[in-house]
């Protein structure tokens, strides 16, 4: 899957839907005109702030 106009490729387990839902959200943000973007970037960076914080993220096996 790739975004953004780096063409930088993200490899993510096709199954992990938290990953996909923020990958989605990531991608609509891409879309929107310039001056919404500072916004919605610094929501999503909170809430994964916030999610650190609280170890709540989920454990991964790798």
């Amino acid at each position: 899957m790739s975004m953004g106009d780096n063409d930088q490729t993200y490899d993510v387990d096709a199954g992990d839907s938290e990953v996909n839902a923020l990958l989605s959200r990531l991608r609509l943000i891409e879309d929107q005109p310039l001056e919404g973007r500072a916004a919605a970037f610094a929501q999503i960076n909170d809430e994964l702030q916030a999610r650190l914080e609280n170890g709540d993220s989920p454990s991964r096996h790798v």
